[in-house]
């Protein structure tokens, strides 16, 4: 079973004729000023729609509202599980604090359930399975339907829920029929977004001459999406601060990478780069560490130059675009 990782996060990366609907589901308990209960779908890894226990409902993401306004029984769907799921999950870590006998502390109980779909073999996986504080807890054998675990503590649950034959039924008939069907249609309605590839501008920018080197990339869609600083071809992972993936306003992307320079004598400037790098994509965007492209108080004008697979950009500014 693929393991639960720890905290919030989640990684899942499907191939590229892999698609994927995904839920994940968050109990937290002992966070202060954090939501209780949090609940997200994801089809190819694009948000569909959030809900958690302060809004109380599920929301669509734009790109969706369309589909849902057009397919109200999905949005009802969502909604209702949202509700159920916020009781369900809370009565669940109150339960296994005491199975695992803790009176207080930071605990957190994910759910993470969906399907995969091949679209050229036409080969369907469904899985549904449970980590507790960062550790596997339960997970459902679609082929056996049966539950397995690798913790004692879980062993009462798998007791009760292999003999629940109708609760294994119908987690077949979600994971393995109904959820890929939705996939299918999902798939169908996002083609236009889901394939879409908008490439970003990307400037260099800096407070003071001596101050770091922010590589800032904006605009770009999808947000499979690297940024890096490299030395002669060599990517950099030491002097170097890599932002997380930010959304815009207008649904296209933003991300930065800063460079310290305090160590890198004058003429080694040429040796750096910054690249810009989008999943499906053949060229790169490179960004070449030269103190004339600098946004910054001074210099104005653009320029853009190809080369090759690679296309780089210069990017100037006035005073007043700081």
């Amino acid at each position: 079973m693929k393991k639960l990782l720890a905290l919030l996060f989640f990684c899942h990366v499907a191939s590229p004729v892999k698609h994927s609907l995904l839920y994940f589901l968050t109990a937290t308990s002992g966070v202060p000023d954090f939501p209780q209960f949090m609940g997200s779908a994801l089809v190819d890894d694009f948000q569909v729609g959030y809900c958690d226990s302060n809004i109380k409902t599920a929301e669509t993401k734009q790109d969706w509202r369309k589909f849902m306004k057009d397919n109200p029984e999905h949005l009802d769907y969502y909604i209702n599980e949202c509700y159920e799921s916020q009781h369900f999950f809370k009565a669940t870590i109150d339960s296994l604090m005491k199975r695992f006998n803790q009176s207080g502390g930071v605990h957190i109980l994910q759910r993470m359930s969906g399907c995969e779909w091949d679209d050229e073999t036409g080969e369907i996986r469904g899985f549904n399975q449970y980590g507790y504080d960062g550790e596997d807890f339960i997970s459902l054998d679609l082929q056996m339907l049966t539950w397995i675990t690798p913790k004692p503590q879980a062993f009462i649950t798998k007791l009760r829920w292999d003999a629940d034959k109708a609760r294994l039924h119908r987690n077949q008939y979600y994971f393995i029929h109904l959820y890929p069907d939705w996939l299918k249609k999902y798939v169908q309605y996002a083609r236009s977004f889901l394939q879409r590839t908008d490439l970003p501008s990307v400037s260099l920018l800096q407070k003071t001459p001596s101050s770091q080197v922010t590589c800032h990339a904006t605009g770009f869609y999808l947000n499979r999406a690297d940024l890096f600083w490299r030395k002669d071809g060599e990517e950099l992972h030491e002097d170097v601060d890599k932002g997380e993936i930010l959304p815009n306003h207008d649904g296209t992307f933003q991300m930065s990478v800063d460079l310290n320079i305090s160590s890198i004598a004058p003429e080694d400037w040429k040796k750096y780069d910054c690249v810009f790098q989008m999943s499906g994509v053949k060229d790169n965007l490179i960004t070449k560490l030269d103190k004339s492209v600098i946004r910054t108080n001074w210099g104005k004008s653009v320029r853009t130059v190809e080369s090759g697979n690679e296309t780089y950009l210069s990017v100037f500014c006035s005073r007043d675009e700081i």
